[in-house]
């Protein structure tokens, strides 16, 4: 099976089936200043949009004063549509996917979040009938628990992709509903901020889903997804979980050696997965078998679980895993960074791979090879 960017995200928001987003926040999880594409530039037939989308919120009840506010500061976002009409560019298996959903990082990072929200974790499954690794996995998935929220201005990124058409209805219907959210003072219009695809919060709710499965745990009177505090957060998760089919007691499924009724083989060669209903309820978050084994599979390793068992097979290029973080390794030693050495082979590694082979009077292909690793000794 391969998975393309839409899925994959890498680090990019992307929306799912659900209504909840597909992100798989990618780490090392560093601060980073939003990019310049990610800001408002002057764009008249944009603006002229706004002033005609105006009337129409009126008609759903939005007030003056919140259309004033919360368009305040906002605008047209380059960024914003580039990334929309660009998400298909890369393919990747799905052990490049498990590789950053459960990465050493990763789940070293989840684990601690879990000791520290143990209590409200434990609470939540008590109340909801959710694991609380599952809760967990989604959220280390999500925004790599809690550390890349994202810094966009909801309400410029919906409107942005709204005027922008290509799926203008379903943008312009998240629009209304974050209006409707900073109008029910939930959150000031200059504080909702999330991906550049309108998601919010540490589990990442558009604004429709954020309305119809957000919840109050901590009963301030407030909904609040986006404070540094992820209890609301975590149980509108395990709400949504919950509403969407989750059965108590029953596992999301589990690697197999078998075949048969519920068993799936997402990549030709890898490991095999029971599946259960619960499966099921986790793609109704993001409808995708690869984002619920990386939920499923992070949840386990945050409670203690290991690896899976299976191995995946050489890629199309004959590279296991291994060989791929020696070759990412390789190519930064000598002066050829790729960011990083997690085994994907992405954008930052191709980028490497062709300076190297243009460095040596080779044809800039990009493509990696065991002839290339062993170039690199």
């Amino acid at each position: 099976m391969h998975i393309n960017r839409r899925i994959f995200a890498l680090g990019v928001a992307a929306l799912g089936l659900s209504g909840c987003t597909s992100t798989v926040a990618s780490g090392p999880a560093r601060a980073k200043a939003v990019t310049s594409d990610l800001r408002p530039v002057s764009n008249s037939a944009y603006s002229a949009w706004v002033r005609g989308f105006y009337p129409r919120a009126k008609a759903k009840g939005i007030s003056a004063s919140t259309l004033r506010a919360a368009f305040r500061n906002t605008g047209y976002l380059p960024g914003v549509v580039k990334r929309d009409r660009n998400q298909t560019e890369f393919k990747h298996t799905l052990e490049d996917y498990l590789s950053i959903a459960a990465s050493d990082e990763r789940v070293r990072k989840g684990r601690a979040a879990f000791a520290r929200h143990r209590g409200t974790l434990n609470s939540l499954e008590s109340k909801y009938g959710v694991d609380a690794e599952i809760i967990a996995a989604i959220w280390g998935l999500e925004s790599f628990f809690g550390e890349r929220r994202g810094d966009v201005s909801v309400i410029s990124a919906t409107s942005t992709l709204a005027f922008d058409g290509r799926r203008g209805s379903f943008f312009e219907k998240q629009l209304i509903a974050a209006l409707q959210i900073i109008q029910n003072g939930d959150i000031p219009a200059s504080r909702m901020t999330g991906s550049w695809a309108g998601a919010m919060g540490h589990t990442q709710f558009i604004p429709t889903s954020y309305q119809a499965f957000a919840v109050d745990f901590t009963g301030d009177g407030r909904h609040d997804i986006w404070s540094d505090d992820p209890t609301d957060a975590l149980a509108s998760t395990a709400a949504y979980l919950q509403r969407n089919g989750w059965t108590r007691g029953v596992r999301w499924g589990a690697e197999t050696s078998s075949s048969g009724g519920n068993v799936i083989q997402p990549q030709a060669g890898g490991p095999k997965f029971t599946v259960t209903g619960n499966f099921r309820a986790i793609k109704r978050y993001n409808n995708s078998d690869a984002y619920a084994i990386g939920v499923g599979h992070l949840a386990d390793r945050i409670g203690g679980g290991g690896p899976l068992r299976t191995s995946f097979p050489p890629d199309k290029n004959g590279l296991t895993k291994d060989n791929r973080i020696a070759l990412q390794k390789r190519l930064t030693a000598n002066g050829f960074d790729t960011d990083g050495a997690d085994g994907v082979l992405g954008p930052n590694s191709e980028k490497a791979i062709r300076a190297y082979q243009a460095s040596r009077g080779l044809a800039a292909t990009g493509t990696p090879s065991l002839e290339l690793l062993r170039s690199l000794n």
